[in-house]
């Protein structure tokens, strides 16, 4: 929270920062945050791929976290903290994680805050505001900044202090080093696996879990690599998942959903776990069913249908245009019929009995999608794109035409 300093520590008294303050900055923070991202990872690359990784988005959030509850505060004192405060003790956990110092992080801690005080300069000429009120916010700032970096230490000592995990740290590290992918230079990974006595394998499966994730690490082969305090726990199974993987899965997250990702070389480890993770948002969405464990190798034209929702959204605009002039009702019938034409190129008898209505109202609805879509009915390019619009609207609409998988 922005602080006050004593009378001896700037030469005169410095009262909190007003709340008005808080207005005046606020604009500022989406480019701020930008600027700040920028410089941070120019000036540490090993951020730049942390960023670039699956645990982006967790960085960016933090990051975000940290600059707008600084903000928050000089506005509302009193305003709650805890999602920052866990995010930078993540912070603190991931660098001892790595096996680096604080310094780096410290650093860029401090970095952003130079960064902050040069755009409030600015704002400060601006609005014209006092050299006492802009003393009171680089005071206010850096005090804030000790307190991230205090957040930090708690985080990395935590992990630090419990020196009889050395080897699980490690392997939580080698993990982490898998999953973030080119460019993490491959000797880290071997020298890392030699560390830890872990033979890399040629090919590995990642499982995605729920988060919490309550299971006893010993109930897992001892080759299975494990982060199961991350945001979004998982795991990492040297091969691929065979039946006696299958049974160790089973007892072990008894309570918990999981799903698996395909197997991939170890290389790709990143794509297994996008994969899985994927597979439990369609979960989350009713397209995949739900259950113990799910297998992203059984829904693979889902995940592929529904990978890019919104150039889905824009294929599909183009490719049902000529449908556009129509009432909703008759767009809906006419959509109905194509999509069950294009599942199965069924007589007018078998169409009409899919679609509980009379053969002659599929002729005749035919007819009308042979007018108004012409050539798309004959193109085979237009045709796919037609299909594969309408499954996977299927399939974001519950409507139960699955394609196969």
């Amino acid at each position: 929270m922005p602080r006050t300093v004593n009378p001896s520590e700037a030469g005169e008294s410095l009262g909190p920062l007003p709340q008005e303050f808080a207005a005046i900055i606020r604009p500022e923070l989406p480019s701020l945050i930008r600027e700040i991202g920028i410089e941070i990872t120019r000036a540490y690359p090993e951020y730049a791929r942390l960023l670039d990784g699956p645990f982006g988005h967790g960085i960016r959030v933090g990051v975000e976290q940290s600059i707008h509850v600084f903000v928050d505060q000089v506005a509302e004192p009193s305003a709650p903290s805890a999602l920052r405060d866990e995010m930078c003790r993540r912070f603190g956990r991931y660098e001892a994680y790595e096996g680096r110092t604080l310094d780096a992080l410290q650093g860029a801690y401090r970095l952003g805050a130079r960064i902050a005080l040069r755009r409030a300069k600015k704002v400060g000429r601006s609005y014209n505001l006092s050299p006492t009120m802009m003393l009171t916010f680089a005071d206010a700032l850096f005090a804030y900044v000790d307190e991230l970096e205090a957040l930090s230490r708690e985080g990395y000592l935590e992990v630090r202090s419990r020196s009889g995990e050395q080897n699980e740290l490690l392997r939580r590290r080698l993990l982490h080093l898998l999953l973030t992918g080119p460019p993490v230079p491959r000797t880290a990974i071997t020298e890392l696996s030699e560390q830890t006595a872990w033979p890399l394998p040629e090919q590995v499966t990642l499982v995605a879990l729920r988060a919490p994730a309550v299971l006893d690490r010993a109930d897992l082969d001892p080759d299975v690599l494990a982060d199961l305090g991350d945001p979004q726990p998982h795991l990492l199974i040297p091969g691929p998942v065979n039946a006696a993987r299958r049974r160790m899965l089973d007892s072990a997250l008894f309570g918990n959903r999981a799903a698996v990702g395909l197997t991939v070389p170890s290389a790709s480890a990143h794509d297994s776990i996008r994969w899985a993770r994927r597979t439990l948002e369609l979960v989350d969405t009713g397209v995949v069913p739900d259950g113990p464990l799910i297998f992203a190798d059984d829904h693979l034209v889902s995940l592929w249908l529904l990978a890019d929702t919104g150039l889905l959204d824009r294929l599909g605009e183009r490719a049902l245009a000529p449908l556009g002039d129509l009432t909703p009702s008759r767009r809906d019938r006419l959509v109905d019929t194509l999509r069950i034409w294009l599942d199965t190129r069924g007589t007018a008898a078998q169409m009409g009995e899919l679609l509980d209505v009379h053969p002659q109202t599929v002729r005749y609805r035919m007819r009308n999608l042979d007018a108004i879509l012409g050539d798309q009915l004959v193109d085979a390019e237009r045709r796919f794109a037609l299909e594969v619009v309408l499954r996977a609207r299927g399939l974001r609409a519950g409507t139960g035409a699955t394609p196969p998988e």
